[in-house]
């Protein structure tokens, strides 16, 4: 394993019962990168996610994360390893009961700490880092749009100062606008706080936008991994498909555009 490896799959299989979902993936991500998760409905890619965060055990091979090793043995793999991660998951998953300010506080609370004045501190510092106001933090789940969900859960996901973050669809749901101001947040964070980043996305111009790897999983096995020049470059069907059908090609086209 890399020294700068900051997530290292190794040879995992993972089954439902007599349902093969993956078959020796094998990869490492380093230190710092944005990696994009794709493929098809019902690949693995939220189960290698869960896999990751350790709320589920492989059936076979092991995934290192950051230097540690989750002990499911003692069936406090999350646990042992939160203090490292922070994650977004698809819908925002907020606390319909609480407020923006005890959503975000929830993990600092979670973690023993009782001092009132540093956890306001603390939960002011990253509504300002999302892009939310002071008073936001009065506001119930109910009562925020789409982007706004997105920006407290990214808000909480954050709050312990992860060195991971792990998203889910992080812009499901988002309207283009929403999608790419999130997007954008995103990305100056990252340049900011200099985080590693796994993604699950079918969103291709978040892919383009952020990522510096691109995973793609198709018939239980990792098909294509690399940047995603590399990834473009592989003659797998399913990359074929998702990558170079004519909406996929325009956005890439549009994008090298803009860019250059």
């Amino acid at each position: 394993m890399s020294k700068n490896c900051a997530i290292s799959v190794e040879r995992i299989c993972t089954r439902f019962g007599d349902k093969l979902i993956h078959k020796d993936i094998d990869f490492c991500l380093e230190t710092g990168e944005i990696l994009a998760l794709v493929g098809a409905s019902g690949s693995g890619k939220t189960t290698l996610l869960r896999e990751i965060i350790g709320l589920q055990i492989p059936d076979q091979g092991r995934i290192v994360v950051m230097g540690q090793i989750p002990d499911y043995s003692k069936d406090l793999s999350f646990g042992q390893l939160s203090h490292i991660f922070g994650v977004l998951f698809q819908k925002g998953a907020l606390f319909s009961a609480l407020t923006v300010f005890d959503n975000i506080a929830f993990p600092l609370r979670e973690r023993g700490i009782k001092d009132n004045q540093l956890i306001a501190q603390l939960v002011a510092l990253k509504l300002a880092q999302v892009g939310l106001a002071p008073n936001d933090a009065l506001l119930m789940p109910a009562e925020l749009s789409g982007g706004m969900i997105k920006r407290v859960a990214l808000a909480r996901a954050l709050i312990l100062e992860p060195k991971l973050l792990l998203l889910d669809e992080p812009t499901s749901g988002l309207d283009p606008i929403a999608s790419q101001g999130f997007v954008d947040l995103l990305s100056e964070l990252h340049h900011e706080l200099a985080f590693t980043v796994v993604m699950v996305t079918h969103d291709l111009n978040v892919l383009h936008d952020l990522s510096t790897r691109v995973a793609v999983l198709a018939d239980q096995q990792l098909v294509a991994y690399g940047p995603l020049a590399k990834v473009l470059s592989c003659p797998h069907p399913f990359v074929r498909q998702f990558f170079h059908n004519k909406n996929a090609e325009k956005i890439f086209m549009t994008q090298e555009a803009a860019s250059g």
